[in-house]
């Protein structure tokens, strides 16, 4: 969906919200910490700043963030079972809803990684920034989706298949849907306008790209059990370059 420049520019303040909760969230990933003080700290910065948690208006999910370890990739429950530890992957995904937009960003850290933990994150890094320089008008959502799985897979990993990112405005979740690999012929690809708002997401695992539901009904990790990550930004179609609203 396209929105005015109004429109953005609250979006805009919304996004100002997360990226502050996101940082200081990345920064209390340590050992001995659990999922739940996380959550409790995004509940607690997301009022303070005049805003709602935007995935506790998800139907049946009653919790600000989603936190997932090592072989988790999405929709982990922020736990107060779920305890740090030495080496673990951990990935931070959360919205933010402020005067009736959303905006929605994640990220993955890892506590003292090991050189290989290091560069798979690197690459997932790397690969976010890529796919948010193709966010300009005259591009399509094909050119997004080829540049996250082509810089992935050139490091030896694998795309997810099976998720994607997505629009996001007045809806956490709208049209477009944006893989994390090129799908189908790019020319029939949509279109990239000025004004859309997109939640770019680069979603891959250090093994094969399978994933499993837990038994919680929430958690989705992968298949062989190797180490996902997670990378997200919102971001509007600009003419030059895009603009986006929730990094730190």
């Amino acid at each position: 969906m396209k929105y005015t420049s109004e429109e953005i520019a609250v979006m805009a303040r919304g996004g100002k919200i997360l990226a502050d909760v996101k940082k200081t969230l990345a920064g209390m990933v340590k050992i001995g910490v659990s999922a739940q003080e996380l959550e409790e700290k995004a509940v607690a910065m997301i009022a303070e700043a005049g805003a709602e948690p935007s995935f506790m208006k998800v139907p049946k999910y009653h919790w600000a963030t989603c936190i997932n370890v090592n072989a988790g990739i999405v929709h982990g429950i922020p736990t107060e079972e779920l305890v740090f530890r030495e080496g673990d992957l951990v990935s931070i995904d959360l919205g933010v809803y402020y005067q009736g937009f959303h905006t929605d960003s994640s990220l993955s850290v890892a506590i003292n990684p090991t050189p290989e933990m290091a560069k798979f994150l690197e690459v997932g890094q790397l690969a976010m920034k890529k796919a948010l320089a193709q966010a300009v008008a005259g591009n399509r959502v094909w050119d997004i989706s080829q540049t996250i799985g082509e810089t992935v897979k050139m490091a030896g990993y694998s795309p997810v298949r099976a998720l994607v990112g997505h629009g996001v405005g007045r809806e956490l979740h709208e049209e477009p849907m944006i893989p994390c690999l090129a799908i189908g012929d790019r020319d029939k690809s949509l279109l990239l306008e000025n004004g859309m708002s997109l939640a770019i997401e680069v979603m891959y695992t250090a093994g094969k790209p399978d994933l499993v539901q837990a038994f919680d009904g929430w958690t989705i990790t992968t298949r062989d059990g190797k180490i996902s990550g997670l990378f997200e930004e919102t971001v509007v179609v600009g003419g030059g370059k895009p603009r986006v609203l929730t990094t730190y």
